[in-house]
């Protein structure tokens, strides 16, 4: 029999947060608190305070934050470290404040080496320089980790505090940001070739050489790995993670090449036209797949292929237009 919990989502608008909601709901879960950031701005304390006083939830899922692609990444890198650090000190410790037990902190993958061995384990955790054009966004996910460790370590066993996290790899699907300059890979390249096929062009040129690996997860199957770990008895979850090294990674378990990927995206589009690559741009990190061997031992594993998810995504795509 299900049990009603009393969660927040807290950045329920965004793609992963919304994908969330629509998970809870799917198993029945009807009592959930959210606000938008008009109603409630994460980095201000006394409002979060004031939030936590009067709601009490059960649960929380952190899933608000500022984010962006490397673009983005390298023009607002003050916005980038300052609102997420802001947002996760004060929706933590007011969280335990509140007497919140259990917390499930969406991180990045990101937070790993930009040289680490691949896969990346949860092991690689600080074991080298991070990718300097998102270094401020990795710093604030790292620091959330730490933060959530802390008080587990401080008030796991007088308060019975939980909190967990999770590092998924690339994400895309429903409700992601489509933006011309601030959006991630497959969102870019969805609306280059959208605009591409509807201008009737030749072909696309795509930035860097196509040669960099990189792994996909379709948001909805984030959404189950977060409520799947959430969820998860505090013996099951102990026996795979270490107190100060407590992250789990959500991956999908392969990874393609950029230029597979447009492919990939051009055939979900049915764009014809050439598809081409400039080298004299960055290509960025040479490869990125998580090890999700742990989060894979405790029963769970992505279902959704990238052929179906990037049709899907397009079709998401349509309905903003």
């Amino acid at each position: 029999m299900l049990v009603q919990q009393k969660i927040y989502v807290a950045g329920h608008q965004g793609m992963v947060g919304s994908a969330i909601v629509r998970a809870l709901q799917q198993q029945g879960q009807n009592n959930l608190v959210m606000r938008s950031h008009r109603e409630l701005d994460l980095c201000d304390q006394s409002a979060v305070r004031t939030f936590f006083e009067a709601e009490r939830p059960d649960q929380v899922y952190l899933a608000a934050a500022r984010v962006g692609g490397i673009h983005a990444n390298n023009t607002y890198p003050a916005e980038f470290i300052y609102q997420n650090l802001m947002v996760q000190a004060n929706v933590i410790h007011q969280a335990w404040c509140a007497g919140v037990k259990r917390l499930l902190f969406l991180g990045s993958s990101c937070i790993y080496p930009k040289l680490v061995p691949q896969p990346m384990s949860e092991s690689a955790l600080q074991t080298g320089p991070l990718e300097p054009t998102n270094e401020p966004y990795a710093i604030a996910k790292i620091a959330g980790i730490k933060m959530c460790e802390s008080y587990n370590r401080q008030y796991g066993a007088s308060h019975e505090v939980d909190y967990r996290s999770v590092m998924p790899t690339n994400l895309y699907g429903p409700g992601d940001n489509y933006h011309p300059e601030n959006s991630h890979v497959i969102p870019a390249l969805i609306r280059r070739f959208h605009e591409a096929k509807a201008d009737k062009l030749p072909g696309v040129t795509i930035w860097g050489s196509g040669t960099p690996r990189r792994e996909f997860l379709y948001v909805d199957d984030m959404a189950a790995a977060s409520v799947f770990v959430m969820n998860l008895p505090k013996a099951i979850y102990e026996e795979q993670t270490q107190p100060m090294q407590s992250q789990i990674n959500v991956g999908y378990g392969s990874d393609i090449t950029i230029a597979e990927l447009a492919q990939a995206v051009g055939q979900a589009i049915g764009f014809t036209g050439s598809i081409d690559f400039d080298p004299s741009k960055p290509d960025g990190t040479p490869r990125k797949l998580m090890d999700s061997s742990r989060l894979n031992a405790m029963g769970w594993s992505a279902t959704m292929d990238l052929t179906r998810g990037l049709s899907l995504a397009y079709q998401d795509f349509l309905k903003k237009l």
